[in-house]
């Protein structure tokens, strides 16, 4: 797998040449690794922070849902 043109070392051909490209292919995969290892620790960040989102929606519907348990009827005792 060869990448672009590479220079007169690479075009050259020879141990020399194919060296350099087996060099810079592990590091265009060690790039790319690192890119999806920062990708998915992104993604589980959001994961977490949706995650969290949703606690606290589901805390605040808990606390409305008792509040209206503790209000009187509409009609009831204003008689």
């Amino acid at each position: 797998m060869s990448l672009g043109g590479g220079g007169s070392i690479r075009e050259a051909g020879g141990a020399f040449g194919r060296r350099q490209a087996a060099i810079e292919e592990k590091y265009f995969r060690e790039k790319e690794s690192e890119q999806i290892e920062n990708l998915r620790k992104h993604h589980q960040e959001e994961i977490n922070h949706h995650e969290q989102d949703i606690q606290l929606l589901q805390s605040e519907i808990k606390r409305r849902k008792t509040q209206i348990k503790k209000l009187k009827p509409d009609g009831a005792g204003s008689n």
